[in-house]
């Protein structure tokens, strides 16, 4: 009985793969696989002109701003997503994820290069010391004794410590916020970026009664990925076609910038 009952179902096995195999107008044969989205490219930023900064109409814009935006569109990124975010912390957060790059007027820096995978430099900065405008006149040429100002975890703020001068640096949030400090008298000078200074103490702006003092250290400016991030050497392979074919030029005429070449 058990010999019969093994004779069926084997019948019923060769039978039913006989059916499978013959059945071949029933197949649907692939299609090809077409190219997946890259989505979003997420940008940390702060808000700080003229890199990133909102214009008359509100709406964001800048060198950086619109270098990412060109660098996206030649990548294939649907588009570009801009969040600000907490300066003194940007490293941590890349590497948790929270966005793909901080693309902001980031000095590269020994921090930068342990913490990210940084791209070769495009933009020529300094950090300077901003005072007020009749204390520039004065010629001043040192910030020993002063109270000065600067932004948390910057190259502006890195700049004062390592001048090994004594003085009392106040770190604060963002870095008009070091500017507002010497306009109101709360600190007698600030360390911030030269391109931010160039932008915010032209006449007519709210802080054109100071000025540039002097000079405290030459810098560049790259963009920072996560550490192993393959996007970095897609970045400087496209930066190159921008700086070729006049893209970057036009933007560093435009917001009044020296490119790194």
């Amino acid at each position: 009985m058990k010999k019969l009952l093994s004779l069926v179902l084997a019948l019923c096995l060769v039978f039913a793969l006989a059916a499978c195999g013959g059945n071949t107008e029933d197949v649907v044969a692939p299609t090809d696989a077409t190219e997946e989205s890259r989505g979003t490219l997420v940008v940390g930023m702060t808000i700080y002109e003229p890199m990133n900064y909102e214009d008359e109409n509100g709406e964001l814009t800048g060198f950086d701003t619109e270098f990412a935006k060109a660098f996206a569109e030649k990548a294939g990124f649907d588009g570009v997503e801009f969040i600000e975010i907490d300066w003194g912390t940007k490293f941590i957060a890349l590497e948790a994820g929270e966005f793909d790059c901080v693309w902001n007027g980031m000095t590269i820096t020994e921090e930068a290069k342990l913490n990210a995978s940084v791209s070769d430099p495009y933009v020529k900065n300094a950090q300077v010391v901003v005072v007020n405008g009749e204390k520039a006149a004065e010629g001043l040429t040192s910030i020993e004794g002063l109270t000065v100002a600067a932004e948390m975890g910057s190259a502006g703020a890195a700049a004062v410590t390592d001048s090994g001068v004594d003085c009392n640096l106040v770190e604060v949030d963002v870095q008009t916020t070091a500017l507002l400090q010497v306009a109101t008298g709360k600190a007698d000078a600030c360390v911030i970026d030269i391109t931010m200074a160039q932008s915010m103490l032209k006449e007519g702006t709210d802080f054109d009664s100071l000025a540039i003092a002097m000079e405290l250290t030459s810098e560049e400016y790259g963009v920072a990925f996560k550490k192993g991030s393959p996007l970095v050497d897609e970045f400087n392979t496209i930066m190159a076609e921008l700086m070729a074919d006049g893209t970057l030029d036009a933007l560093a005429e435009k917001y009044t910038l020296a490119l790194v070449k």
